[in-house]
């Protein structure tokens, strides 16, 4: 069986979807023998390739930095994964949208005294006016909700997305789950 180029990315979330993904434990042995990580968080590679065949995306978007991100690598890969509530709905991230981005910087920055006053600006990405699920912005195959969904269940999709199935989590997870 030909291997195939997987990826896995976080985008604006906590890394909890990630942790569950670790957390198929031994099975990642079999796992390894299916699919090439050619782009994630828990590897080295600093720039998605191109052609990749399936790519679990964990967070929302917040930033400029993060709609590049995920609008390049709809483009380049085959079947795209939003994995977990932020990705799915916005979730966490997405609460400052209710407040608006000047008044949840000032709240943080400026009216915390111990941060120094000011809203950092050096190096940082652009802060969209409101944070987004991917789905808003970029065509998604496939949906896995839950904060964060179970392994078993991330391990099922994959399973199912492997052999050519089309997954139907809805029965072993759901929000906030």
């Amino acid at each position: 069986m030909k291997k195939i180029k997987f990826a896995t990315v976080w985008l604006d979330g906590c890394s909890g979807c990630h942790m569950s993904f670790l957390d198929i434990d031994e099975k990642l042995l079999d796992l390894a023998g299916k699919i090439d990580v050619v782009y994630s968080p828990l590897v080295d590679n600093k720039t998605f390739p191109g052609d990749v065949d399936l790519t679990l995306v964990e967070g929302a978007v917040s930033s400029d930095e993060d709609l590049e991100k995920i609008r390049s690598i709809r483009t380049r890969t085959k079947l795209l994964v939003a994995l977990g509530d932020c990705a799915v709905t916005g979730n966490i991230p997405s609460m400052r949208n209710q407040f608006g981005m000047n008044a949840v910087l000032r709240r943080a920055y400026v009216e915390n005294k111990t941060i120094g006053g000011k809203i950092p600006n050096v190096n940082l990405p652009t802060l969209l006016p409101e944070v987004r699920p991917v789905h808003e912005l970029v065509r998604v195959d496939h949906f896995l909700p839950g904060c964060p969904p179970p392994a078993e269940v991330i391990e099922y999709l994959i399973d199912e997305l492997l052999a050519g199935r089309t997954p139907d989590p809805e029965r072993r997870t759901r929000f906030g789950l």
